[in-house]
Protein backbone atom coordinates (compact mmCIF):
# COMPACT_ATOMS: atom_id res chain seq x y z
CA UNK A 1 0.00 0.00 0.00
CA UNK A 2 2.87 2.35 0.73
CA UNK A 3 4.31 1.82 -2.74
CA UNK A 4 0.90 2.43 -4.29
CA UNK A 5 0.51 5.72 -2.40
CA UNK A 6 3.96 6.80 -3.57
CA UNK A 7 2.93 6.23 -7.17
CA UNK A 8 -0.26 8.21 -6.68
CA UNK A 9 1.61 11.14 -5.16
CA UNK A 10 4.56 11.31 -7.56
CA UNK A 11 2.79 10.18 -10.70
CA UNK A 12 4.55 8.26 -13.45
CA UNK A 13 7.61 8.56 -15.67
CA UNK A 14 6.98 8.21 -19.40
CA UNK A 15 9.93 6.40 -20.96
CA UNK A 16 9.03 6.83 -24.63
CA UNK A 17 10.70 6.43 -27.98
CA UNK A 18 13.03 9.40 -27.40
CA UNK A 19 14.65 7.77 -24.37
CA UNK A 20 17.30 5.18 -25.03
CA UNK A 21 17.29 5.63 -28.83
CA UNK A 22 20.50 5.99 -30.76
CA UNK A 23 19.79 9.50 -32.07
CA UNK A 24 17.10 11.13 -29.87
CA UNK A 25 17.75 14.64 -31.26
CA UNK A 26 17.01 13.49 -34.81
CA UNK A 27 13.88 11.61 -33.71
CA UNK A 28 12.71 14.66 -31.73
CA UNK A 29 13.24 16.91 -34.77
CA UNK A 30 11.32 14.46 -36.97
CA UNK A 31 8.42 14.23 -34.51
CA UNK A 32 8.34 18.04 -34.23
CA UNK A 33 8.24 18.38 -38.04
CA UNK A 34 5.43 15.82 -38.26
CA UNK A 35 3.47 17.63 -35.57
CA UNK A 36 3.82 20.96 -37.38
CA UNK A 37 2.73 19.25 -40.58
CA UNK A 38 -0.30 17.79 -38.77
CA UNK A 39 -1.26 21.20 -37.36
CA UNK A 40 -0.87 22.92 -40.74
CA UNK A 41 -2.51 20.31 -42.98
CA UNK A 42 -5.43 19.53 -40.69
CA UNK A 43 -5.94 23.20 -39.89
CA UNK A 44 -6.04 24.13 -43.60
CA UNK A 45 -8.43 21.29 -44.41
CA UNK A 46 -10.75 22.36 -41.58
CA UNK A 47 -10.62 25.95 -42.83
CA UNK A 48 -11.26 25.06 -46.47
CA UNK A 49 -14.23 22.79 -45.73
CA UNK A 50 -15.72 25.34 -43.33
CA UNK A 51 -15.37 28.35 -45.65
CA UNK A 52 -16.33 26.78 -49.00
CA UNK A 53 -20.09 26.22 -49.26
CA UNK A 54 -19.62 23.72 -52.12
CA UNK A 55 -17.99 21.32 -49.66
CA UNK A 56 -20.91 21.42 -47.20
CA UNK A 57 -21.98 17.91 -48.16
CA UNK A 58 -21.89 14.76 -45.98
CA UNK A 59 -18.61 13.44 -47.39
CA UNK A 60 -16.70 16.59 -46.46
CA UNK A 61 -18.55 17.17 -43.20
CA UNK A 62 -17.32 13.74 -42.09
CA UNK A 63 -13.85 14.53 -43.41
CA UNK A 64 -13.86 17.76 -41.37
CA UNK A 65 -14.60 15.72 -38.26
CA UNK A 66 -11.71 13.38 -39.11
CA UNK A 67 -9.34 16.35 -39.38
CA UNK A 68 -10.57 17.72 -36.05
CA UNK A 69 -10.04 14.34 -34.36
CA UNK A 70 -6.56 13.97 -35.86
CA UNK A 71 -5.63 17.48 -34.74
CA UNK A 72 -6.75 16.82 -31.17
CA UNK A 73 -5.33 13.27 -31.10
CA UNK A 74 -1.79 14.25 -32.01
CA UNK A 75 -1.97 17.30 -29.71
CA UNK A 76 -2.80 15.00 -26.80
CA UNK A 77 0.53 13.22 -27.18
CA UNK A 78 3.14 15.08 -29.23
CA UNK A 79 3.65 18.45 -27.44
CA UNK A 80 4.24 16.75 -24.09
CA UNK A 81 6.71 14.27 -25.61
CA UNK A 82 8.69 17.12 -27.22
CA UNK A 83 8.66 19.36 -24.13
CA UNK A 84 9.62 16.44 -21.87
CA UNK A 85 12.63 15.69 -24.06
CA UNK A 86 13.76 19.33 -24.20
CA UNK A 87 13.34 19.87 -20.44
CA UNK A 88 14.69 16.41 -19.53
CA UNK A 89 11.62 15.82 -17.38
CA UNK A 90 9.44 12.84 -18.29
CA UNK A 91 7.13 12.91 -15.30
CA UNK A 92 3.35 12.94 -15.58
CA UNK A 93 0.97 13.22 -12.64
CA UNK A 94 -1.56 10.50 -11.85
CA UNK A 95 -4.38 12.86 -12.87
CA UNK A 96 -2.50 13.92 -16.02
CA UNK A 97 -2.00 10.28 -16.98
CA UNK A 98 -5.71 9.58 -16.49
CA UNK A 99 -6.65 12.61 -18.59
CA UNK A 100 -4.26 11.61 -21.38
CA UNK A 101 -5.60 8.05 -21.34
CA UNK A 102 -9.21 9.26 -21.50
CA UNK A 103 -8.46 11.77 -24.30
CA UNK A 104 -6.49 9.30 -26.42
CA UNK A 105 -9.12 6.57 -26.06
CA UNK A 106 -11.98 8.96 -26.82
CA UNK A 107 -10.31 10.34 -29.94
CA UNK A 108 -9.07 6.95 -31.11
CA UNK A 109 -12.49 5.37 -30.62
CA UNK A 110 -14.20 8.25 -32.40
CA UNK A 111 -11.88 7.84 -35.37
CA UNK A 112 -12.54 4.09 -35.49
CA UNK A 113 -16.28 4.62 -35.80
CA UNK A 114 -16.03 7.67 -38.05
CA UNK A 115 -13.93 5.80 -40.63
CA UNK A 116 -16.65 3.14 -40.77
CA UNK A 117 -19.33 5.80 -41.30
CA UNK A 118 -17.20 7.37 -44.04
CA UNK A 119 -17.03 3.99 -45.78
CA UNK A 120 -20.84 3.77 -45.59
CA UNK A 121 -21.07 7.28 -47.06
CA UNK A 122 -18.95 6.20 -50.06
CA UNK A 123 -21.04 3.03 -50.43
CA UNK A 124 -24.28 5.03 -50.60
CA UNK A 125 -22.77 7.64 -52.96
CA UNK A 126 -21.51 5.04 -55.45
CA UNK A 127 -24.00 2.19 -55.13
CA UNK A 128 -27.19 4.19 -54.45
CA UNK A 129 -26.54 7.69 -55.87
CA UNK A 130 -30.24 8.48 -56.46
CA UNK A 131 -31.02 7.98 -52.77
CA UNK A 132 -27.86 9.65 -51.48
CA UNK A 133 -29.43 12.80 -50.04
CA UNK A 134 -32.09 10.69 -48.31
CA UNK A 135 -29.78 8.07 -46.81
CA UNK A 136 -27.06 10.64 -46.04
CA UNK A 137 -29.09 13.71 -45.12
CA UNK A 138 -27.47 16.35 -42.87
CA UNK A 139 -29.47 14.97 -39.95
CA UNK A 140 -28.10 11.45 -40.54
CA UNK A 141 -24.61 12.84 -40.98
CA UNK A 142 -24.65 14.68 -37.65
CA UNK A 143 -26.19 11.62 -35.98
CA UNK A 144 -23.17 9.61 -37.15
CA UNK A 145 -20.81 12.21 -35.72
CA UNK A 146 -22.69 12.25 -32.39
CA UNK A 147 -22.68 8.45 -32.15
CA UNK A 148 -18.92 8.37 -32.78
CA UNK A 149 -18.16 10.86 -30.01
CA UNK A 150 -20.69 9.58 -27.45
CA UNK A 151 -19.87 5.87 -27.71
CA UNK A 152 -16.13 6.53 -27.74
CA UNK A 153 -16.24 8.86 -24.75
CA UNK A 154 -18.40 6.48 -22.69
CA UNK A 155 -16.08 3.56 -23.43
CA UNK A 156 -13.03 5.71 -22.68
CA UNK A 157 -14.50 6.90 -19.38
CA UNK A 158 -15.22 3.34 -18.23
CA UNK A 159 -11.76 2.08 -19.19
CA UNK A 160 -9.99 5.08 -17.69
CA UNK A 161 -11.74 4.74 -14.32
CA UNK A 162 -11.19 0.98 -14.20
CA UNK A 163 -7.56 1.10 -15.35
CA UNK A 164 -6.56 3.84 -12.91
CA UNK A 165 -8.21 2.14 -9.94
CA UNK A 166 -5.55 -0.59 -9.89
CA UNK A 167 -2.73 -0.32 -7.34
CA UNK A 168 0.46 0.49 -9.27
CA UNK A 169 3.38 -0.81 -7.26
CA UNK A 170 5.67 -2.53 -9.77
CA UNK A 171 7.35 0.65 -10.97
CA UNK A 172 6.61 4.28 -11.79
CA UNK A 173 8.12 3.94 -15.28
CA UNK A 174 5.65 3.60 -18.13
CA UNK A 175 7.77 2.28 -20.97
CA UNK A 176 5.63 3.95 -23.58
CA UNK A 177 5.14 7.24 -25.40
CA UNK A 178 1.84 7.97 -23.65
CA UNK A 179 -0.48 6.62 -20.98
CA UNK A 180 -2.26 3.67 -22.61
CA UNK A 181 -3.91 0.62 -21.10
CA UNK A 182 -1.41 -2.15 -22.06
CA UNK A 183 1.73 -0.50 -20.57
CA UNK A 184 -0.18 0.72 -17.50
CA UNK A 185 -1.44 -2.77 -16.69
CA UNK A 186 2.16 -4.02 -16.62
CA UNK A 187 2.70 -1.79 -13.56
CA UNK A 188 -0.26 -3.17 -11.60
CA UNK A 189 0.56 -5.36 -8.61
CA UNK A 190 -2.65 -7.39 -8.86
CA UNK A 191 -3.92 -9.89 -11.41
CA UNK A 192 -5.38 -8.00 -14.39
CA UNK A 193 -6.07 -10.97 -16.70
CA UNK A 194 -9.86 -10.63 -16.50
CA UNK A 195 -9.68 -6.94 -17.28
CA UNK A 196 -7.28 -7.62 -20.18
CA UNK A 197 -10.00 -9.86 -21.61
CA UNK A 198 -12.46 -6.96 -21.29
CA UNK A 199 -9.99 -4.68 -23.11
CA UNK A 200 -9.70 -7.30 -25.85
CA UNK A 201 -13.50 -7.47 -26.24
CA UNK A 202 -13.71 -3.68 -26.43
CA UNK A 203 -10.93 -3.71 -29.03
CA UNK A 204 -12.88 -6.18 -31.15
CA UNK A 205 -16.03 -4.04 -30.90
CA UNK A 206 -14.33 -0.72 -31.67
CA UNK A 207 -11.80 -2.01 -34.20
CA UNK A 208 -12.69 -5.29 -35.86
CA UNK A 209 -16.45 -4.70 -36.18
CA UNK A 210 -16.05 -1.29 -37.90
CA UNK A 211 -13.22 -2.77 -39.98
CA UNK A 212 -15.56 -5.57 -41.11
CA UNK A 213 -18.17 -2.95 -42.05
CA UNK A 214 -15.53 -1.04 -44.03
CA UNK A 215 -14.42 -4.10 -45.99
CA UNK A 216 -18.05 -5.05 -46.68
CA UNK A 217 -18.78 -1.53 -47.95
CA UNK A 218 -15.75 -1.50 -50.23
CA UNK A 219 -16.42 -4.99 -51.55
CA UNK A 220 -19.84 -3.78 -52.67
CA UNK A 221 -18.32 -0.57 -54.02
CA UNK A 222 -15.72 -2.49 -56.03
CA UNK A 223 -18.42 -4.70 -57.54
CA UNK A 224 -20.42 -1.61 -58.56
CA UNK A 225 -17.38 0.27 -59.92
CA UNK A 226 -16.30 -2.63 -62.13
CA UNK A 227 -19.71 -2.52 -63.83
CA UNK A 228 -19.65 1.24 -64.46
CA UNK A 229 -19.91 2.09 -68.17
CA UNK A 230 -17.97 5.36 -67.79
CA UNK A 231 -14.18 5.19 -67.46
CA UNK A 232 -14.13 8.67 -65.92
CA UNK A 233 -16.70 7.72 -63.27
CA UNK A 234 -14.82 4.51 -62.55
CA UNK A 235 -11.54 6.37 -62.14
CA UNK A 236 -13.04 9.05 -59.84
CA UNK A 237 -14.67 6.42 -57.62
CA UNK A 238 -11.44 4.40 -57.35
CA UNK A 239 -9.36 7.48 -56.48
CA UNK A 240 -11.73 8.55 -53.72
CA UNK A 241 -11.98 5.05 -52.26
CA UNK A 242 -8.25 4.33 -52.45
CA UNK A 243 -7.56 7.45 -50.38
CA UNK A 244 -9.97 6.29 -47.69
CA UNK A 245 -8.56 2.75 -47.68
CA UNK A 246 -5.03 4.12 -47.27
CA UNK A 247 -6.12 6.04 -44.16
CA UNK A 248 -7.97 2.98 -42.84
CA UNK A 249 -4.92 0.77 -43.28
CA UNK A 250 -2.59 3.18 -41.48
CA UNK A 251 -4.85 3.79 -38.49
CA UNK A 252 -6.41 0.38 -37.96
CA UNK A 253 -3.12 -1.46 -38.37
CA UNK A 254 -1.48 0.23 -35.38
CA UNK A 255 -4.58 0.35 -33.19
CA UNK A 256 -5.37 -3.33 -33.81
CA UNK A 257 -1.81 -4.28 -32.88
CA UNK A 258 -2.06 -2.41 -29.56
CA UNK A 259 -5.55 -3.43 -28.43
CA UNK A 260 -6.42 -6.73 -30.10
CA UNK A 261 -3.23 -8.79 -30.23
CA UNK A 262 -2.39 -10.73 -27.03
CA UNK A 263 0.14 -9.25 -24.59
CA UNK A 264 2.70 -11.94 -25.56
CA UNK A 265 3.12 -10.16 -28.92
CA UNK A 266 4.08 -6.86 -27.27
CA UNK A 267 7.43 -5.42 -26.28
CA UNK A 268 8.11 -1.79 -25.24
CA UNK A 269 10.24 -0.82 -28.24
CA UNK A 270 7.79 -2.23 -30.78
CA UNK A 271 4.79 -0.72 -28.98
CA UNK A 272 6.45 2.71 -28.97
CA UNK A 273 7.02 2.60 -32.72
CA UNK A 274 3.43 1.52 -33.34
CA UNK A 275 2.06 4.27 -31.07
CA UNK A 276 4.15 6.91 -32.84
CA UNK A 277 2.68 5.74 -36.12
CA UNK A 278 -1.01 6.11 -35.24
CA UNK A 279 -0.74 9.11 -32.88
CA UNK A 280 1.78 11.24 -34.81
CA UNK A 281 2.46 9.97 -38.34
CA UNK A 282 -1.11 9.13 -39.38
CA UNK A 283 -2.66 12.49 -38.27
CA UNK A 284 0.04 14.29 -40.27
CA UNK A 285 -0.53 12.29 -43.46
CA UNK A 286 -4.34 11.89 -43.43
CA UNK A 287 -5.22 15.37 -44.75
CA UNK A 288 -2.52 15.13 -47.43
CA UNK A 289 -3.86 11.78 -48.62
CA UNK A 290 -7.40 13.15 -48.83
CA UNK A 291 -6.64 16.58 -50.27
CA UNK A 292 -3.77 16.13 -52.74
CA UNK A 293 -5.73 13.61 -54.81
CA UNK A 294 -9.07 15.41 -54.47
CA UNK A 295 -9.81 17.96 -57.17
CA UNK A 296 -12.78 19.42 -55.25
CA UNK A 297 -10.64 20.20 -52.17
CA UNK A 298 -7.84 21.68 -54.29
CA UNK A 299 -10.38 23.74 -56.23
CA UNK A 300 -11.92 25.02 -52.98
CA UNK A 301 -8.48 25.95 -51.66
CA UNK A 302 -7.74 27.95 -54.82
CA UNK A 303 -11.09 29.73 -54.60
CA UNK A 304 -10.43 30.72 -50.98
CA UNK A 305 -6.95 31.96 -51.88
CA UNK A 306 -8.38 33.98 -54.74
CA UNK A 307 -11.15 35.39 -52.57
CA UNK A 308 -9.19 36.34 -49.45
CA UNK A 309 -5.53 36.71 -50.41
CA UNK A 310 -5.27 37.83 -54.01
CA UNK A 311 -7.60 40.88 -53.56
CA UNK A 312 -5.43 42.01 -50.63
CA UNK A 313 -2.33 41.91 -52.84
CA UNK A 314 -4.09 43.78 -55.65
CA UNK A 315 -4.82 46.73 -53.33
CA UNK A 316 -1.17 47.19 -52.44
Amino acid sequence: MELMNSTLENGFILVGILDGSGSPELICATITALYMLALTSNGLLLLVITLDARLHVPMYLLLRQLSLIDLLFTSTVTPKAIVDFLLKDNTISFEGCALQLFSAMTLGGSEDLLLAFMAYDRYVAICHPLNYMILMSPKVCWLMVAISWILASLSALGHTVYTMHFPFCMSQEIRHLLCEIPPLLKLACVDTSQYELMVYVTGVIFLLLPLSAIFTSYSLILSTVLHMPSNEGRKKALVTCSSHLTVVGMFYGGATFMYVLPSSFHNPKQDNIISVFYTIVTPALNPLIYSLRNKEVIGAFRRILGRHILPAHSTL
